[in-house]
């Protein structure tokens, strides 16, 4: 596994980058054969990408949120 220094910072990928990494994670992980120090810089890492995407998500769900909560809005 690649050293978290040499990842980029979860904060600057879109949500389809860090799932797909998050994925790939959890796929080494339930192969239980990393050793225990890569297992929890993965499981760092995995934290900081997961929480990346539930970040991206509340934030379309806002977006959403306002769109439908003032109807009248659109132009017409």
């Amino acid at each position: 596994m690649t050293t978290n220094d040499q990842l980029p910072d979860p904060q600057s990928l879109g949500y389809e980058e860090a799932r797909d990494e998050l994925v790939r994670i959890v796929q080494t992980l339930e192969g239980g054969q990393a050793p225990l120090e890569d297992t929890l810089t993965m499981w760092e890492r995995g934290e900081a990408l997961a929480a990346r995407c539930s970040q991206i998500l509340d934030g379309a769900q806002a977006r959403l949120s306002e769109r439908t909560a003032t109807p009248g809005t659109e132009a017409r």
